[in-house]
């Protein structure tokens, strides 16, 4: 399997020029004091197993971190989809949990949040990479550049069935905890009695709904990550990513990241809305709770969920950007247009001219 990623990794416009190190002959330091990015020996060669298994080492650590960090929003957020009469804005919600249960309440569901998010990471991103190139690799270069952003979008879809499968159990407990006054308030004692009283079905109760929201979310968060990247470094950076340091280029990733987090947000809350009610309640379906909330119910907390998203989206690549510098790992910039199409349009702008 993974020759023949390998091989695909060779002919894709994703490899970029950082794809395989070659060794240069050393440059006078004055030659160099402008090339911020310097050079560096890589661990792994690009589209390696080890590479793969690395990237998902990265999807870990910023999955997992980002959202156990953010649990008393997610927390709140979760209590306003829920019980709307009772925790009327994000404001009164922190206010209502933390008279009720104090300032240790707010962190609540920590627990299932960090272990289910790092599995999701993991196969979020490892798969994610390994889709990308594995479905470039199933088209000729040009093809693959013209139509990248199809590639981005299948390939999160794709890796985003997978991790939600690992996150489901955990974002089950999760939301009990957090929103089911009584029930439990750790993940150890949560488990057991989803399991006695319910059985191990309820865990995957909100896979579909789970799928609905996370599926669209990731192919937004990866496709337009990608596309952002590619439109700052041309319109907005003042100078080619090569010539920028390794901080400057995080920087150019936390803002993308965070543009890319608005959008996840947005297209993704009416599912988010759905999937906490479902696991609040364990006779409610999908209908029913669309029924009772209306289309303007299931559009509630989307001001915190954007802020939360946006900010958590843009840790998420920053930390998954921060982790490949760290590891020395390939880091491909954006795809540019393939020498043979360069030259193609050219000949044909030019016949059309004479």
């Amino acid at each position: 399997m993974f020759s023949s990623l390998l091989e695909a990794a060779r002919n894709s416009p994703f490899r970029g020029p950082l794809a395989n190190a070659q060794c240069e002959p050393a440059l006078p330091a004055s030659d160099t004091q402008g090339m911020a990015a310097s050079a560096v020996v890589e661990s792994c060669e690009f589209a390696s197993p080890k590479y793969f298994a690395l990237c998902g080492l990265g999807g870990v650590l910023s999955c997992g971190i980002t959202h156990t960090a953010v649990v008393p929003l997610d927390l709140v957020k979760c209590r306003l989809q829920v019980d709307p009469d009772k925790y009327r804005n994000v404001v009164n919600g922190f206010r209502v949990s933390v008279r009720e249960e104090g300032m240790r309440g707010l962190a609540k569901g920590w627990a299932p949040t960090f272990i289910g998010y790092s599995l999701q990471g993991l196969c979020k991103f490892g798969f994610y990479e390994v889709f990308k190139v594995g479905y470039s690799g199933l088209l000729d270069e040009e093809t693959a550049y013209v139509y990248r952003t199809f590639v981005y979008l299948a390939a999160s879809a794709t890796a985003e069935f997978i991790a939600d499968i690992a996150l489901s159990p955990l974002e089950a407990a999760k939301v009990r905890i957090q929103t089911m006054p009584g029930f439990a308030t750790t993940l150890r004692e949560a488990w057991p009695k989803m399991v006695q009283h319910e059985g191990y079905g309820t865990f995957y109760k909100g896979l579909v709904p789970l799928w609905g929201r996370q599926i669209p979310y990731t192919m937004m968060k990866f496709a337009c990550f990608e596309k952002t990247l590619e439109l700052l470094y041309r319109y907005v950076v003042p100078k080619p990513r090569d010539q920028c340091t390794k901080g400057e280029q995080l920087v150019v990733t936390f803002a993308a990241g965070y543009i890319a987090g608005v959008f996840c947000a947005i297209v993704s809350h009416p599912a988010d809305t759905v999937v906490s009610k479902l696991n609040q309640d364990k006779t409610a379906t999908v209908g029913s709770i669309i029924g009772k909330l209306g289309m303007a119910g299931v559009w509630k907390g989307l001001g915190p969920r954007i802020v939360m998203i946006g900010t958590l989206t843009a840790l998420q690549w920053f930390i998954y950007d921060a982790v490949k510098v760290w590891l020395r790992m390939p880091r491909p910039p954006p795809p540019e247009m393939p020498e043979s199409m360069r030259l193609r349009l050219e000949a044909e702008e030019a016949a059309k001219s004479k």
